[in-house]
């Protein structure tokens, strides 16, 4: 077989990377909502005929032309068993700014933050995307690496909320901390074993700035992130059985902290 040119094998590394940094978002409700976002990059709108009836109004805001796509020919390169619902969108992943920006905000009450220990699961990280825009968090953090990525699946678990609520990628999730702490951050790590129950420390805490930190489902926090933490907090159970998913867990706890 002979060898692919210099050029020729550039060219498709260059195409390689450029898909890399594109995401596509799938379903109505997700599509929708990307749609109606300006500070998305809109690069590809893919839709039925019956999808784009439904999004006439966010397809104008949009200001991006669809492909008519036949349903039993769907264009868009999703995974197999997307439920796509005839709607795919492919954008640029969203750039919410620096830790210091967000954490630091302007707010007339004291900040909460959910920081993610190695969640990899984008439906656990979607669905706390969603908690954290209900109770009113400033932003989710999670590490570049080990971590979930912005994703189509993130995106439809999260119900709209991934374009409204800050998705941050920090480089060491412990140096992270480290700086929260400095900026006047009380850091709550998320422990079956904690020495305190979160809605007693969490009263003593109004108004102060906190973070939640929340491990992965199994192994938990890491050693490194238990010891940065403030505090080591349970969520109190009625029996000695039973414990929450990750994504449950951090409901309960931004109830807990709420600081409306």
């Amino acid at each position: 077989m002979a060898k692919k040119p210099s050029w020729v094998i550039d060219k498709e590394r260059g195409r390689r990377a450029a898909a890399a940094e594109t995401v596509w978002l799938f379903g109505l409700h997700a599509v929708r909502d990307a749609l109606m976002n300006p500070a998305r990059v809109k690069l590809r709108l893919v839709l039925t005929k019956n999808a784009e009836d439904k999004l006439g109004d966010a397809i104008a805001a949009g200001g991006l032309a669809p492909e008519i796509a036949d349903p039993r020919k769907f264009p868009a390169p999703l995974d197999p068993g997307s439920v796509h619902q005839g709607a795919a969108l492919e954008v640029k992943p969203l750039d919410w700014g620096r830790l210091e920006d967000v954490a630091l905000g302007d707010g007339a009450v004291a900040p909460r933050l959910v920081l993610l220990d190695q969640v990899t699961d984008p439906h656990n990280v979607g669905a706390i995307l969603r908690s954290a825009e209900v109770f009113g968090a400033r932003a989710v953090v999670a590490p570049a690496r080990h971590a979930a990525p912005e994703t189509g699946a993130l995106a439809k678990t999260a119900s709209g909320a991934l374009e409204r609520q800050p998705y941050l990628r920090v480089q060491n999730l412990g140096n992270a901390i480290e700086a929260l702490k400095e900026m006047g951050y009380t850091v709550l790590g998320l422990d079956g074993e904690g020495e305190a129950e979160i809605g007693a420390l969490a009263a003593t805490l109004v108004d102060r700035p906190v973070a939640l930190v929340l491990g992965a489902e199994g192994p938990g926090l890491r050693a490194r992130t238990r010891e940065l933490c403030d505090h080591l907090v349970r969520i109190p159970a009625a029996g000695g059985f039973g414990s929450l998913n990750v994504s449950n867990a951090a409901a309960v706890s931004l109830y807990a902290v709420r600081n409306l």
